[in-house]
């Protein structure tokens, strides 16, 4: 998948861009808070519906509009796609692939990006969520359907801590009736996010060693595994040395039957609590190096080099899965981070995939081999080299 031309309308601040790009390497150089974030953040937002900088969409709708636009379009071979979707400050945002409309959450299954930039090293150092949410997306784009099971689990563990909430006064016939039916949703949904979850760590482990050593040039073992809530992992806890690892791809029925007797064990603190205690909302992945958690081990640049494979990884599965070619993969500020070394494996690890988009505020900080034509961008504009002091 290559992309040919981005198209942006009142998208951060972009009153209107127009760019052409290519196959291979595509480079914007810019001074900070400049706009080369913003071009790479469009495409992210396209492919996944969701943006590395902020929780909510407004924020990229350009001050005083109503509404951004992101059209690009896509070749594969003799294949060429046009995707757009439009960001409304208020109301849904829409979406259309080839002039015709779909619903936004479909736009993954065509549009695929794979993104590495600064923050995602919360993935190894921040909360559970984030390692939750990083599983999830990439679940979404291998199966669109996967979004719909994970918003009726939401709704239903809603419903269900609603429920919990009032019952710390005492418990009714119909009330324990009302619970055992959200119990049994909740099992099913949750069952099917967990299996799902255990077959994409084991498909993206081997990727991931291979992506380590690819970047680093040296065996620390890397691993990924499930800690799951219904096996007696407590999120709550942090028990980062000592949580429980679900190393295996657990089949639905031990998953099941895991569930519901965990549900029973923590029963009566979830009534003190007012709260769902197990489920897949409580689990975590667990990285490791040199058999040891990342988290609260692995030094800035064993960090970094880690959450790089496991970025190169993902696009190795997406590769594998689609019909339409490599995922474009971006990274964002990405080689100021990382020593000479590293910088080099990267360029070597890169050059495979069919299109890779780099942004950097100093050119020297990329390889010789990946500075090929650049695009400059100065105050959201593209400029000649020469309207910018890089």
């Amino acid at each position: 998948m290559i992309v040919t031309h981005l198209s942006l309308r009142d998208f951060r601040n972009y009153a209107e861009a127009e760019l052409e790009l290519h196959g291979g390497t595509n480079l914007f150089i810019g001074r900070n808070g400049q706009g080369k974030t913003n071009l790479v953040e469009s495409l992210v937002f396209l492919s996944t519906l969701s943006s590395h900088r902020v929780s909510g969409d407004q924020a990229m709708v350009r001050a005083g509009c109503e509404a951004a636009i992101v059209r690009t379009t896509f070749t594969h071979g003799d294949r060429e796609l046009l995707a757009e979707v439009q960001i409304n400050r208020s109301g849904t945002n829409r979406a259309q692939i080839n002039r015709s409309a779909i619903r936004p959450r479909d736009l993954p299954w065509y549009v695929r990006t794979v993104l590495f930039a600064p923050e995602d090293l919360a993935l190894v150092r921040g909360e559970p969520s984030g390692r939750r949410r990083f599983i999830d997306q990439l679940s979404m784009i291998l199966a669109p359907r996967f979004s719909a099971v994970l918003a009726d689990y939401e709704r239903v563990l809603k419903q269900r801590n609603t429920l919990l909430k009032s019952l710390r006064g005492g418990l009714s016939a119909a009330q324990e009736q009302t619970l055992t039916i959200w119990d049994e949703k909740l099992i099913s949904l949750g069952t099917e996010i967990i299996a799902r979850r255990a077959v994409l760590v084991e498909q993206i482990r081997d990727p991931l060693r291979r992506a380590y050593a690819a970047v680093v040039d040296d065996d620390h073992e890397p691993t990924i595994d499930l800690s799951l809530s219904i096996d007696g992992y407590d999120v709550d806890a942090d028990d980062t040395a000592d949580r429980a690892a679900n190393s295996a791809v657990p089949d639905s029925a031990r998953i099941e039957a895991g569930f519901r007797a965990a549900m029973e064990r923590r029963r009566r603190a979830e009534r003190e609590r007012g709260l769902t205690l197990v489920g897949p909302h409580r689990d975590d992945l667990l990285f490791g190096l040199n058999r040891l958690p990342v988290k609260g081990y692995a030094s800035h640049g064993e960090s970094w080099s880690f959450v790089l494979a496991l970025k190169l990884a993902t696009a190795e599965l997406l590769r594998r899965d689609s019909d339409l070619g490599d995922p474009v993969l971006i990274l964002d500020d990405v080689f100021a981070e990382l020593d000479r070394q590293r910088r080099r494996r990267l360029a070597e690890a890169v050059t495979g995939f069919e299109q890779v988009l780099i942004t950097a505020a100093v050119r020297e900080d990329i390889p010789e081999e990946l500075r090929a034509a650049p695009i400059f961008i100065r105050a959201g504009r593209v400029v000649d080299e020469d309207a910018v002091d890089v």
